[in-house]
């Protein structure tokens, strides 16, 4: 089952060595995992519905088919987004992950309707993981209620540990260059303005603590308590 799921994300990814290294290759190693995420080994079972999700992403495509599939999946609710003038803009995605539960299982068609990027992909997997939300992925055989979804889950915790060293890395560079050239490093927003509407859309859901979302997205609570704070002044002047 390993190789299957090396092979899914083959296409996205070239592992480095050094990351390689660190993830499991085997089913029984997956088994030996001390595995200490938001979904533990204990809540393997989904509890709730399964909710589907598609997507679109060229004029040339319809969603008449991921639709059909997500039915024959036992999928009762359906999101869906077509195609935008903005890449960043999902609204279907965003009213999705304010719809599931602890519990509920979010089904797509490809990993890739779920996202546009590496790093968004990570991003959305981080936060259905933190939620205790199960993920499948019906053409690629990914199902997180099994190991082989525990392995799924490690690798993209991987990836986003991974991807942090890298930005703190060019980011350091960076500092260093700009005081070669005698400037001093700025402070860039730490959260895009698609994390900032999926943040802004998961807490307006009272059920959803500040804590799991800030940790799916991977940022700090008072960032999300900033967030908050600089939206209600935004309102109250306009």
């Amino acid at each position: 089952m390993s190789e299957r799921l090396w092979q899914v994300l083959n296409p996205w990814i070239r592992f480095p060595e050094s990351l390689v290294e660190r993830l499991p290759k085997s089913d029984a190693t997956i088994k030996r995992l001390n595995y200490t995420g938001g979904m533990s080994s204990d809540s393997k079972t989904p509890t709730g519905p399964r909710v589907g999700y598609a997507r679109v992403s060229t004029r040339d495509q319809n969603l008449d088919s991921q639709i059909d599939a997500l039915k024959a999946a036992g999928c009762r609710r359906i999101f869906k987004d077509t195609l935008t003038g903005s890449k960043a803009d999902r609204p279907g995605l965003g009213e999705a992950l304010n719809y599931l539960r602890e519990g509920d299982t979010l089904v797509v068609w490809k990993l890739d309707r779920l996202g546009r990027s590496l790093q968004n992909l990570i991003e959305t997997v981080k936060l259905l993981e933190a939620r205790g939300i199960h993920l499948l992925v019906l053409t690629e055989g990914i199902n997180t209620n099994s190991a082989n979804g525990l392995l799924f889950f490690h690798i993209f915790g991987a990836l986003a540990e991974f991807e942090r060293e890298v930005i703190r890395e060019r980011t350091h560079a960076g500092l260093q260059a700009a005081r070669a050239r005698g400037r001093k490093g700025g402070r860039k927003p730490s959260l895009s303005p698609e994390k900032q509407k999926m943040a802004l859309e998961l807490l307006s859901n009272p059920e959803h603590r500040i804590k799991d979302v800030a940790q799916g997205l991977g940022v700090s609570e008072r960032t999300l308590f900033r967030l908050r704070q600089q939206m209600s002044k935004d309102d109250s002047e306009t």
